[in-house]
């Protein structure tokens, strides 16, 4: 029996590292397709995605693809708009419309929550169905990105599923995740100890999980947005607490007012204000409904990620 194909752009990053493994162990061939430096006989260098490509080589025999492969951080400069669109919007759809006519059968995208906007203040959790609010030029170029595949969805046999995660923790994690890493560690306090808020989170392993689990499903309607996250959605001050307990740390938290905080962000860092103090609440019903629950629990997932497995 053939193995299944599955194409797999963003192979080396963060999320493609836990994921690759997950699918070869599962029974799938997984062919990496990167930049440059071919590495391995399933191997295809493809060169950047903002390029035009001929994906015709690459996508041979290929029965599903995730892509993974994102412009995250981009030049503060005018070009922003320009250059995550040409990656993040552009980019997914020659590789989207050339899947489609390679005839491969599922296509998964990895966007993100902030395609549904930056905070749940005042409102109920996210879920599939909002109306978009794209947050700064990454949610926006995703958003396009999500409204192109749908287009592509209707007029073709490809399905595709849009998989919308929240903060992705892990080992190797960046931005956020890995500063609060960092200042636990090195014993910095943090002035997070009276954040009141609830916000959702995924460990990496997790939405590798999910994502493996979408490519096996036999059934599922041409277009769907999925929204993940694990079994717990905690405030940020008690994330952090469990960040020093998974590194058996206490970790430093001053009592400082919300509002205080807010303020301070917003005249410091106004990026940082949604994110460590407002609420960011997912229903994920729709992944649950498929019969995917997390395999590891919040506790587990950030015991792996600091390095600790007991």
């Amino acid at each position: 029996m053939n193995q299944p194909v599955v194409l797999v752009t963003g192979a080396t990053g963060f999320i493609g590292r836990n994921l690759v493994p997950l699918l070869e162990s599962r029974g799938y061939r997984v062919r990496r397709a990167l930049r440059a430096g071919r590495t391995g006989e399933n191997d295809v260098v493809v060169g950047s995605i903002e390029s035009p490509l001929s994906w015709d080589a690459a996508l041979a025999g290929v029965d599903a693809v995730v892509h993974l492969a994102a412009r995250v951080h981009h030049p503060n400069d005018e070009r922003a708009a320009e250059l995550y669109d040409a990656v993040n919007a552009q980019g997914t759809m020659q590789l989207a419309q050339a899947a489609a006519r390679a005839g491969v059968s599922t296509f998964v995208f990895l966007s993100t929550i902030l395609v549904n906007g930056s905070s749940t203040d005042g409102r109920g959790p996210f879920t599939p169905d909002d109306a978009v609010v794209p947050r700064g030029v990454y949610g926006r170029s995703k958003a396009a990105a999500e409204a192109a595949l749908q287009s592509l969805a209707s007029q073709s046999e490809m399905r595709v599923a849009v998989v919308r995660p929240p903060l992705v923790y892990g080992r190797e994690a960046l931005g956020n995740f890995r500063h609060l890493v960092g200042a636990i560690r090195r014993r910095i306090p943090l002035p997070l100890g009276l954040v009141d808020n609830k916000r959702a989170f995924i460990s990496v392993q997790n939405l590798a999980s999910f994502v493996a689990h979408l490519i096996a499903l036999p059934v599922a309607p041409p277009y769907r947005i999925f929204l993940v996250a694990d079994d717990e959605q905690i405030s940020t001050t008690a994330f952090v607490r469990r960040i020093g307990q998974a590194m058996n740390r206490t970790a430093i938290l001053l009592p400082v007012p919300s509002g205080v905080l807010t303020f301070a962000l917003q005249a410091i860092r106004p990026e940082l204000r949604h994110s460590l103090v407002g609420s960011m609440e997912i229903d994920p019903s729709a992944a649950l409904s498929t019969g995917w629950t997390p395999p590891l629990s919040m506790t587990q997932g950030l015991r792996l990620a600091v390095g600790t497995s007991s």
